[in-house]
């Protein structure tokens, strides 16, 4: 980076902050502070909701994903338009006709205090692990760039956050994410034209798809899993010969597929929508029931193309790759330090060993687009395979130099897939737009991290603090006890980032996270909005031993973790009418 990157950079930074300041100061009433005096229209409502789900774990994260795995993420996205359909039609009405503020309001006049209080706290603990998540994503870029010690960027970061979400509120929240969606869509449009601008002139639009294609980029539907022929169990020869009950069980345990998308993500996304209050918050800002329902369908039909682009860019990278040779390791900072080390003739003779394969992969690779050109689809086959395998032989590779600096380094993190769009972005990309890039990641974290901080906020005083500790202070205090709760929830996460190491890909970690308590909040919910012979004390116990089973699965189990979703809502929803039936009967007998 030189200094028109880092200009662009924090110039695009303390722009949104300041503005976010000036253009809300002054809020002095818990209505203003937490619902934005319901002044939102719908698109604003819209752009909003897609600010707050699209952190800088999304532009940091899901190009690598593209790259190593392939288009099959956007299945996880397909549940989505159902599910705002089914928010607008169902939930919005009721929480507007309630006037809450927030969604853990309603629980209560529907069952007790107890089950509105467990339910609050599984989504503080849930958002207040997942803010950290958020924090963490941009503070290793910083550490990246900067070579900082990850708690020095973590802490100004999340000083930028603090300084509007705490003036603000909701409404500084909403104000400064039209500013960030407009950054980080300018943004992401420049990345995938820049990235296919780099590829080899002789490249057509049209070979670098079909390229990536006959290389397995482009599975974008899978009803069963994608490596499934690699992964047949022993003495199967072909899919053909597999048993039904096998095929299910390689579907449960895999991640993205057509099914876990349409029906498990469908769970996933009425939970986050619909209950979390991160997002709740975002509609019920708005000026009428109408202006929340179009934001919801808006987000519902723009989020699908935004995910489609953003692994689109990861593919063009993973093609311009094969080009150009990538780094043995993309976390370059942790690599060096390896260097220093006593596995550094290792490290070196893996790296060549390395080099040597990604030579004759290009040789191959050229070879197949020769084949593409001449339609031979002989030659194709042939040189199709050829890249596969010298792309096995890299992964044997790398996994060998992730074990030496794992060795190297005690306790470091070896996955790198996060780094590899972040180190093209820093390596390859002219001066100017990588700090364009640079600052759509920091706008994505600082909105993303400002709503969910707000909603913990919210529901920390409207749910824990005025209903059970200090229930007839002045709108004043509340406000304040608000701005310092705001405040609490941000320095404990960026406690967590700081401390904690995510062994995980972040775009799936943090959906992982989410999947461990969504189900369960779902299942209250929906027992809340649709058995309505069940009361406060079934749901509560149903609902504490559906996130113990879900708890188990993560642990214990393979099974993938969209399925959580469904698991924890059917449980609460399955339990509690039977402990219902229990409590009926005692009170009869």
């Amino acid at each position: 980076m030189n200094y028109i990157d880092w200009i662009v950079l924090f110039g695009t930074l303390i722009s949104i902050v300041s503005y976010g300041v000036y253009k809300t100061r002054g809020s002095q009433t818990i209505q203003g502070y937490l619902k934005g005096d319901n002044s939102m229209k719908w698109w604003m409502i819209g752009v909003s909701i897609m600010a707050t789900q699209a952190s800088a774990i999304t532009f940091l994260s899901t190009p690598g994903q593209a790259i190593e795995d392939g288009m099959r993420f956007i299945q996880f996205y397909f549940g989505l338009p159902l599910a705002m359909v089914i928010i607008s039609v169902t939930m919005v009405p009721i929480y507007y006709r309630l006037k809450v503020y927030t969604a853990y309001e309603y629980l209560e006049s529907r069952f007790d205090l107890k089950t509105r209080t467990l339910a609050a706290i599984l989504f503080l603990i849930l958002r207040g692990l997942s803010a950290g998540i958020t924090l963490y994503a941009p503070a290793i870029v910083l550490s990246t760039i900067l070579g900082w010690n990850i708690f020095a960027t973590t802490s100004l970061i999340g000083l930028f956050v603090i300084v509007y979400t705490v003036s603000g509120g909701t409404k500084a929240v909403s104000i400064t994410q039209r500013q960030q969606m407009t950054i980080i869509m300018s943004g992401m449009f420049l990345a995938g034209f820049v990235a296919y601008s780099m590829l080899p002139e002789s490249l057509s639009f049209g070979e670098t798809l079909s390229l990536a294609g006959e290389l397995g980029k482009f599975n974008i539907v899978n009803v069963l899993p994608s490596d499934i022929e690699q992964n047949l169990p022993e003495g199967v020869a072909t899919v053909g010969e597999l048993s039904l009950f096998q095929k299910v069980n390689l579907i449960l345990s895999d991640r993205y597929n057509i099914w876990t998308g349409l029906i498990a993500s469908t769970f996933l996304f009425l939970s986050y929508f619909g209950t979390d209050q991160s997002q709740v918050s975002r509609y019920l800002g708005g000026k009428s029931i109408r202006e929340s329902r179009m934001g919801l369908i808006f987000n519902g039909l723009l989020k699908i193309p935004m995910q489609f682009l953003i692994l689109f860019i990861g593919v063009l990278v993973y093609v311009f790759f094969l080009f150009n040779q990538p780094p043995v390791f993309h976390n370059t900072s942790l690599y060096q330090r390896a260097m220093q080390t006593s596995s550094q003739t290792e490290l070196v003779a893996l790296e060549q060993e390395y080099k040597n394969v990604l030579d004759q992969k290009e040789v191959s690779t050229k070879r197949l687009v020769k084949a593409i050109e001449n339609e031979d689809e002989l030659v194709k086959k042939s040189a199709r395979a050829e890249v596969l395998a010298y792309q096995q032989q890299e992964k044997e590779i790398r996994d060998k130099v992730k074990a030496s600096i794992a060795k190297a380094v005690p306790g470091s993190k070896t996955q790198d897939r996060d780094y590899i769009f972040l180190n093209f972005v820093l390596t390859y990309l002219p001066h100017g737009i990588i700090g364009l890039l640079l600052a759509v990641m920091f706008s994505a974290a600082m909105s993303s991290m400002a709503s969910e901080l707000n909603a913990l906020a919210s529901t920390t005083t409207v749910d824990i603090y005025k209903r059970s500790f200090n229930a007839d202070a002045t709108d004043k205090h509340y406000v304040k006890a608000s701005r310092s709760f705001t405040l609490m929830w941000a320095l404990l996460a960026m406690v967590f980032a700081m401390l904690a190491g995510f062994a995980e890909n972040l775009i799936q970690f943090v959906n992982i996270v989410g999947s461990l308590f969504y189900g369960t909040i779902l299942g209250i919910f929906l027992c809340a909005f649709y058995v309505k012979r069940v009361h406060g004390t079934a749901v509560f116990w149903a609902a504490l031993l559906a996130e113990a089973v879900v708890l188990y699965c993560y642990l214990f189990t393979d099974l993938a973790f969209l399925l959580y979703n469904i698991i924890g809502c059917m449980l609460v929803v399955v339990v509690s009418l039977i402990v219902q039936g229990f409590i009926k009967k005692e009170i009869t007998t």
